[in-house]
């Protein structure tokens, strides 16, 4: 009997999240990445909204939303994740512990180009990578899809013992929204899915386990047979959920689908969005008594060879249209797997690969079209001109050389002499000279105007601040993050001096190489002794929470470089998700506020500390507002970077967009957060303590309420149901700056 079903208005991301709060899941173990991160935000909505109790745990990163489900899997619950592109990169390590050990769970995948270089934009690089993970593999085309299919994934991973992937086109199928159905009752959903009681899990105190031995090969190959064994169970209990939720939903799924296949004599095979458009195209070639059709699947592993092979069995030709490329194999992987079935039945059939789309490139129903008229000429000729080929793709300009927009600044345009750095004799500290503001003209921007930053966005400030206390030549590697994206859009970039981007996981390393290979090569005389740089790391929207291990491993390595954060106390980037930096109590877009939760629950991370633990010989934190200590602290870290180590320094940088102030006052606010001692002002040199700058002396220091009344972020703290809330966050701010005055005040601290 079809259970009562609601209209909703939403998007693919949505409903995967609707789907989650339905079933609601144990725990989701999550992090923020383009264009999955909507899943979370909105299932943490609900939350707020008290329609759940799902326990969401904001990660490090991917490999640690991974290794969180992965966990809450072994301790018998019903667990959840989505994420996309170079995240399912990063937890694709645990991907196999999931399924070699049967713990089941379900992962959205909002499908997103792999960088490098970095897009955010759709395509289908990223789920390819998880053909050989052992996960049952669901694909939807529609917003529709991606809800019905989260339902009947955890029913079909429950029934194996195996963790399923629900994949779905990033900002097509993961933003679009349509017209969809949900069951009006959560507990239809619960029925149908039944009790979950796991045979083995952690938590037995009378059944003490080992999950996931040491196993020698003997053993290990029965384990992946067995693996295997459960994928080719998968090929009935899939058709068989599917099956049982059409009579629940009225919603039929097969496990491939076609449309106008029945006669074709020409066929494209495609997956996702893109079916519907290319369906479009059938219909409008049809009207020409052109026999063409297109098929798709809606399952990825088990390969459903036999059910692709009856579908296409009768066509002269077909094009599959891949949105990513296997390279060096002439085709994508759905290519190679058809041509593999088609090759296991002898199938007389031309398949000719196009690679198609990349990184949200358009499909078009002209494309299809264009693509169809291809595949038809084969079919009647029985003529290959080219199996292989991108389409979309276009020629370069022959002797294209590109222009540079700014001179490189000379190392004696970027030596004014703005600071001196001596030594001081009797403490065994620098002392600085200069680092007025009224001389930093004198100092030539390295990031150059032109920047794409919002009106009032801190990091071009601090960047420039940072920049005006480094003397000579620079090299400058950013993490992904505002910083990067708004500087550097191809092809041009905002930077006069090398710019190096890598990922949020790998910038601290990937500085690393960079400072070890200059040393090496100058040592060697392959680089001019008179040669040098400034290394300089750039981190912040949360780069120091995914890439928090390798900083320290950066620092603990003690190389010559410095890293500066921004603070912008988020995940600015992604549409301002909570970081480990974000104010407690704080309003983001994955820790809402409403009757059920207030903001985020975690007070915020204190980096420098954290850094200071690795005995670097330099940390500092710095501000804005004021700028002759932030130069004077620029050139100290640049003297230590130089001469000792590792230098870290963290500024607390502005986003008005998602602080919810006005970008005017920036300079204002981030003075009010250095006078509530929320981010205090001092450094740490060699080991000693200093404040430099001390509020209370100019009877100055405020409250934090005072602080977070400037930003609409932090506002709704200061209603009376919140002050339980604001207490904690200023007695903690208070015994930070207990602690940190105590350490100023004792000469070995």
């Amino acid at each position: 009997m079809v259970k009562k079903q609601t209209v909703v208005f939403d998007s693919g991301n949505e409903l995967a999240a609707y789907a989650a709060k339905q079933i609601n899941y144990h725990v989701m173990g999550y992090f923020p990445i383009t264009p999955s991160t909507q899943v979370a935000e909105h299932l943490d909505a609900l939350k707020a909204d008290g329609e759940h109790n799902v326990a969401l745990v904001p990660a490090d990163g991917e490999h640690g939303a991974a290794g969180i489900c992965y966990g809450a899997s072994v301790g018998g619950g019903r667990v959840f994740n989505a994420t996309s592109a170079n995240g399912l990169l990063y937890a694709l390590e645990q991907l196999p512990v999931q399924s070699g050990t049967r713990m089941p769970m379900v992962m959205n995948v909002a499908c997103r180009t792999v960088s490098g270089p970095l897009s955010i934009k759709g395509d289908h690089s990223d789920i390819m990578y998880t053909l050989n993970t052992g996960w049952v593999i669901l694909f939807a085309y529609t917003p529709q899809g991606v809800y019905d299919m989260n339902i009947c994934a955890l029913k079909i991973a429950e029934k194996l013992s195996l963790p399923v992937i629900v994949a779905y086109d990033g900002f097509f199928t993961s933003h679009q929204k349509r017209r969809a159905e949900v069951f009006a009752e959560d507990k239809d959903v619960l029925d149908f899915l039944g009790e979950y009681k796991p045979e083995h899990h952690a938590l037995d105190p009378n059944k003490p386990l080992t999950f996931g031995s040491y196993m020698n090969e003997p053993d290990l190959i029965n384990n992946k047979f067995q693996l295997h064994l459960a994928m080719e169970e998968a090929r009935t209990v899939v058709p068989e959920v599917l099956n049982e939720y059409a009579a629940l939903s009225g919603r039929s799924y097969n496990v491939v689908e076609g449309y106008n296949m029945e006669d074709a004599e020409a066929a494209i095979f495609v997956l996702g969005s893109s079916y519907d458009t290319a369906k479009q195209a059938v219909d409008e070639l049809r009207k020409d008594g052109k026999k063409v059709g297109v098929f798709t699947s809606n399952v990825l592993r088990p390969w459903p060879k036999e059910d692709l092979y009856n579908m296409c069995k009768n066509v002269k030709a077909i094009l599959v249209a891949d949105r990513q490329d296997s390279y060096g194999a002439e085709g994508g992987n759905m290519t190679l797997e058809l041509k593999a079935t088609l090759q296991d039945y002898k199938a007389n059939i031309d398949v000719v690969s196009r690679v198609y789309g990349l990184s949200g490139k358009d499909f078009y129903v002209e494309d299809a079209i264009a693509m169809f008229e291809q595949v038809l000429e084969i079919a009647n000729s029985q003529k290959v001109e080219s199996r292989f080929d991108y389409y979309g793709h276009y020629k370069g300009t022959e002797g294209y050389n590109p222009e540079q927009f700014f001179n490189p600044i000379t190392k004696e345009e970027s030596s004014p002499g703005l600071t001196s750095v001596e030594l001081d004799p009797e403490t065994g500290r620098y002392k600085v000279k200069g680092g007025l503001p009224k001389d930093a003209t004198k100092m030539p921007k390295r990031w150059a105007p032109g920047h794409g930053a919002c009106p009032g966005c801190g990091i071009p400030v601090n960047i420039n601040h940072l920049l005006k206390g480094i003397e000579g030549n620079v090299v400058l590697l950013f993490h992904t993050g505002c910083g990067m994206v708004v500087t550097t859009a191809y092809p041009k970039s905002s930077f006069r001096v090398t710019y190096i981007h890598n990922l949020f996981q790998n910038g601290a390393a990937t500085l690393s190489g960079v400072v070890e290979v200059f040393e090496e090569k100058q040592r060697r005389g392959e680089i001019p002794s008179g040669d040098d740089f400034t290394f300089v790391m750039v981190s912040g929207d949360g780069g120091l929470d995914i890439g928090m291990g390798p900083a320290i491993g950066a620092a603990l390595r003690n190389h010559k470089m410095i890293i500066m954060e921004y603070d912008n106390g988020g995940y600015m980037n992604t549409g301002y998700q909570l970081s480990y930096t974000t104010p407690r109590g704080a309003k983001t877009s994955t820790s809402h506020v409403g009757p059920a939760q207030q903001g985020k629950l975690n007070f915020h991370k204190d980096t420098p500390m954290i850094m200071a633990a690795t005995h670097i010989p330099y940390v500092a934190t710095v501000s804005e507002s004021q700028p002759a200590d932030f130069i004077k602290k620029a050139a100290k870290a640049q003297k230590y970077a130089k001469e000792h180590g590792l230098a870290f320094i963290k500024a607390l940088s502005a986003c008005p967009l998602n602080w919810g102030d006005n970008p005017r006052y920036e300079r204002n606010v981030i003075d009010a957060g250095v006078n509530s001692c929320y981010h205090p002002l001092f450094e740490i040199e060699q080991g000693v303590t200093t404040l430099t700058y001390n509020p209370e002396d100019r009877n100055k220091k405020i409250s934090v309420e005072e602080f977070f009344k400037m930003m609409g972020r932090t506002k709704h703290l200061l209603k009376p149901e919140n002050k339980e809330v604001l207490d904690a966050i200023q007695v903690e701010v208070d015994r930070r700056w207990e602690r940190l005055k105590a350490m100023s005040e004792n000469p070995v601290l």
